[in-house]
This record gives C-alpha cells, structure tokens and sequence, in this order.
C-alpha cells in the first residue's frame, strides 16, 4: 500500500528504514525542505503543504509525524480526505478529542491507529502470556520507567505548552501504555507530582495508577538526567522484567519466580517493531484483523494521561 509522510520529522526515518512501507510522498510547509528530503531518502513526489498531500490520489496511508498538538487535527483531515492514519504517539492527552477522531474514521469507513511500535514488538506478548500463565502469581504492582535525557534548546516543542508538550505526552505515555498493557485493564485512579519548566510543561513527572483487582502502577518519566527505561511486572510469588522495553534493541525478559529462585534470562526473538506496526496497520485495512492498537486503547490511554495531568496541575 503506498504511504504518504505528513512532515520531514526525524522519526520518519524509522518508517522509511523498516523497508515494507511503500512510501511514494512527503510534504512540508517550505517546498524546498519537502524536495531535498525527498531526494535524499528517494521519494517519488514532495509537496510543498500537507494539504497537497492529503488531495495526492496515490496516497492511501498518512503517516502523521508533526508535534503533538498537530496529531488530532491532521489525522482528522487526513480521515475526511479518504487516507488510513497511523499517527505517532500520543494522540492527544484528551479523551474526547481522541474519541471523535475515531468517529471520524468509522464514518469515513477509514482505519486509524496510534503509533506505539513498542507494543508490537513480541517481547509484550510473551510478557503478557507469562503474567496471565501465573509466573509471578497474582500481579500486584508495575513499575514502568522512561527518560530521554535533557533537551538544551528552548525552542524545543518537547518544551512549549502550547504544542503539547512535556516528559509525560512525550516518553511517559510508553509509561502509561506499558501499565495497561502489563495490566490487561484500565486504571480506576490517578496520582501525580511534576516539576515544571520550559513554558509551564512538566520535565519531569511521576505517577501512580491504580487498577481493579489491587494493581498499582508507578511512572517515572523525564528529560532530566540520564537515559534510562525498564518496565517490570511484580507479583506475589515473583517478577517480571523488560530491561528495554521501549527500543527492544536487546529483547530479553528478565523472569524470577517463587520468590528466591535464580533469574531466569528468557531471550526472545530480535524484530523491527516499526515493520510490524506497518503490517498490521495493512493487514487491518485489507480486513484480515483488527488493528492491535484500535479505539478502545488509544481512549484508554488518553483518558490516564489526562488523569495524571489532572493531579498534577491541580497541586
């Protein structure tokens, strides 16, 4: 299927690289920019709006990359002009902006979903089939963790309010996802304490959700100090780890179970999370099966991001 790009953004280049996308176009505001980008990565037309992408006949999948509070508003345009969407994580930190974008999609009779590639990669189904197996017997706490390092320009979107942005919609919503996904639930409850800076955004955050069944849930995102990223499943009997979730470049699942047993290191199978997202975006428009990631996760995970806001800014 072929695929157009809805920005230059750094991280088109993880499509671009995962070599079973089509991709036939990309557009940007300044023509120049959308020429040269296309020459370099060898794409067949640039243009020089996103709106001129949008009317490209060729195109029957938008890949929506702009900042965050870009997300919504082009997917949505991109749905009304007859394209699928996968657009890059978060949606938005509204619920119900997310909830009508997916109206929108079911009365175009289009498919969108949200880009956490990190979900399709196999490591989180076989951490899922261990924890629901009873591994680590009955699950009672999930500790999920994401930093980016420091961001030195203050121009930087990650940085301005006004485009969505702070530690939380940019690393932590891996934090959030990687919660409900270890929880097979949505939370019932939220918590949250922010340092701010920037313009009034949060550098860094932590969280606390909580699930049915007495699951509780800690989130540690920032872009202060070092990189670092871990999501762990604690159990009554044992637990469960993934040392790097988010890039799965070293995919392995830390396991221990009943308690003082040794470590069990459970290699799993090395995989492009990117080229797995895109085939199951496709096979989701062919009608073989739904999308992993459909209305009722992207809903699901908006609705705690805004939560989590919601605390936050209240203190």
């Amino acid at each position: 299927m072929r695929w157009g790009l809805l920005s230059t953004a750094r991280i088109n280049g993880a499509i671009l690289h995962a070599g079973n996308a089509d991709v036939v176009a990309v557009a940007s505001r300044d023509a120049g920019r959308a020429e040269r980008y296309a020459a370099a990565h060898g794409i067949p037309r640039a243009h020089g709006s996103y709106e001129a992408l949008l009317a490209d006949p060729d195109v029957e999948i938008v890949y929506v990359s702009l900042p965050n509070s870009l997300h919504l508003p082009w997917a949505i345009r991109a749905l009304e002009a007859g394209k699928h969407v996968l657009c890059e994580k978060p949606l938005s930190r509204r619920a119900a902006d997310v909830e009508r974008a997916f109206d929108v999609a079911d009365a175009c009779d289009r498919i969108l979903t949200e880009g956490f590639m990190w979900r399709h990669h196999p490591q989180v189904a076989a951490a899922q089939r261990l924890i629901a197996d009873g591994a680590i017997g009955r699950l009672r706490l999930i500790r999920a963790t994401f930093a980016g390092g420091a961001i030195a320009a203050g121009d930087d979107p990650r940085l301005q309010r006004a485009l969505d942005g702070g530690a939380l919609m940019d690393v932590g919503c891996y934090c959030v996802s990687g919660a409900r996904a270890l929880a097979g639930g949505e939370p019932i409850g939220a918590q949250a304490q922010r340092i701010r800076g920037g313009d009034d955004v949060d550098l860094a955050l932590t969280g606390l959700l909580a699930f049915p069944d007495e699951v509780l849930a800690t989130l540690d995102c920032a872009f202060l100090g070092p990189p670092r990223g871990e999501l762990e499943a604690v159990g009554e009997t044992g637990s469960l780890r993934l040392p790097d979730p988010w890039h799965a470049y070293e995919p392995v699942i830390e396991l221990r179970r009943d308690g003082g047993a040794p470590l069990e290191r459970i290699a799993q199978e090395r995989a492009d999370h990117y080229a797995l997202q895109i085939a199951d975006l496709e096979a989701a428009i062919r009608g073989d099966r739904p999308p992993l990631l459909g209305r009722a996760d992207a809903v699901g995970q908006a609705r705690a991001i805004e939560a989590l806001y919601a605390s936050a800014e209240a203190r």
